[in-house]
């Protein structure tokens, strides 16, 4: 371990294995420790079952029903993928996709008066939709196919909005759009977890609800993908890519000290050996000092043995509670898996509500998620603090990520990853640069 490295990355989590990855791919020379024993740190997978209970301290553990412990693999942290999002375009770009195989969540869904109805993201499903009256359908077609077409390059597309200065609202006064349809927009198309987005220029809205579109178009069902066997696979995916560029990696590290010299960091202290570095990534947890808390997530992991009502006995599903319909501030989210996707024993299910807490009890915060899911046969809650770095490494060159938000797909963290990158190399991030190398095979060819 004596030994100079380009960069040395501590804990696993999903930012973490990223960033490795691209900077082994790079040629850059990276150690990456973690304390645990485990990949994924914040962002893992738990198996077998009993162990979810150790870490809840459930003491009397599993009853017989939940079937056997090793079919379980239970997120901590609920996400899906965009299928047309950022981090499937990185996995591609790598060929991480060999390491993992996906499914496409059955669908998506959002609540309007204590009920559930699909998210309409086309033409056609806008016409079917009992979100909407029969009017509301044909300006909301309307939108659909203005948004469809905006081209931020062809001022023809514009239909008279200035995509840098006319605000969103303004857009939805243009088509007419009620408070119902503005809220499944938001929150259900462009997935923004608050109402701030409303004020701001459109463009970023229309992207959003461009993505969300693209995503569906791919697979059809949902523009939602999941890994089989969990998220905490992606991490290990580019741990891997990481490894086969020579990147080293040391579990159950612990992290003695961080060593600075004139405010640099110069290398890291682990049982007595310190490892060499010019640049440091590392989560919240390894450097208390040098973040602050940003507000809290909580995270209520449900084991059921049913389908949710209403999803029309979808084996997974989104839900998003916009916050107009709940008096909050910010939107609830439900991500529901199962044992199709090979995370729960036959016929469980597993279904994680989460939220921005606002208030001294966030637990009754959630309540409207956990009623569409009930009866539950086990609850576990998890409050996590969230934390942000207090300045940006350029002096220290220490990088640190952000903790995981409340959002329920990988767009945040990916912006996270690509900013990192930016203050690490002094570039915007390509997506080229994390393609791997001609004829690097690395003994993979027979794979």
């Amino acid at each position: 371990m004596d030994e100079e490295y380009d960069v040395i990355v501590l804990g696993t989590g999903l930012t973490e294995c990223i960033l490795s990855g691209i900077m082994s791919v790079n040629g850059k020379k990276v150690l990456h420790m973690d304390r645990n024993p485990y990949y994924g740190g914040e962002s893992s997978s738990i198996t077998p079952l009993e162990e979810l209970y150790k870490r809840f301290q459930l003491l009397e553990g599993p009853p017989e029903a939940m079937g056997r412990g090793r079919d379980w693999n239970v997120d901590l942290i609920p996400k899906f993928l965009m299928a047309n999002g950022q981090l499937v375009k990185m996995l591609l770009y790598t060929e991480v996709t060999r390491y993992l195989d996906f499914k496409v969540v059955e669908g998506s869904f959002v609540y309007k008066g204590g009920k559930i109805y699909k998210v309409p993201s086309t033409e056609t499903e806008a016409l079917a939709s009992n979100l909407m009256g029969m009017f509301e359908k044909r300006r909301f077609r309307k939108f659909l196919v203005f948004v469809a077409n905006f081209d931020e390059n062809d001022p023809k597309t514009f239909e008279g909005v200035d995509p840098q200065s006319t605000s969103m609202r303004d857009v939805y006064r243009k088509f007419d759009l009620g408070q119902d349809v503005i809220d499944f927009t938001g929150h259900a198309l462009a997935l923004y977890r608050t109402d701030d987005y409303l004020d701001q220029p459109c463009l970023e809205t229309i992207n959003r609800i461009k993505l969300y579109s693209e995503s569906l178009a791919r697979y059809g069902k949902s523009p939602y993908l999941y890994p089989l066997y969990g998220l905490g696979e992606l991490p290990q995916g580019f741990a891997r890519l990481s490894a086969i560029y020579g990147g080293t990696y040391m579990l159950n590290k612990p992290v003695d000290d961080i060593i600075m010299e004139n405010g640099k960091v110069v290398g890291v202290k682990s049982e007595g050996e310190v490892a060499r570095c010019k640049q440091l990534i590392c989560d919240p947890s390894y450097i208390p000092d040098r973040v602050r808390k940003a507000g809290q997530v909580i995270r209520i992991i449900c084991i059921l043995s049913h389908p949710i009502k209403n999803t029309n006995d979808a084996n997974s599903c989104q839900i998003i509670i916009p916050q107009n319909q709940v008096n909050r501030k910010s939107d609830i989210y439900v991500c529901m898996i199962s044992y199709a996707h090979n995370v729960a024993a036959q016929g469980k299910y597993i279904a994680i509500a989460s939220t921005t807490v606002e208030t001294a009890e966030p637990e009754k915060e959630v309540e409207p998620a956990l009623e569409l899911l009930e009866p539950i046969d086990q609850k576990f809650v998890a409050i996590s603090d969230l934390y942000e770095p207090i300045d940006d490494g350029s002096e220290s060159q220490v990088f640190c990520s952000c903790s995981y938000d409340a959002t329920t797909h990988f767009e945040t963290t990916c912006n996270d990853i690509k900013d990192i990158y930016k203050r690490m190399t002094g570039s915007a991030f390509d997506f080229e640069n994390m393609k791997r190398k001609q004829n690097d095979v690395f003994g993979e060819a027979d794979q």
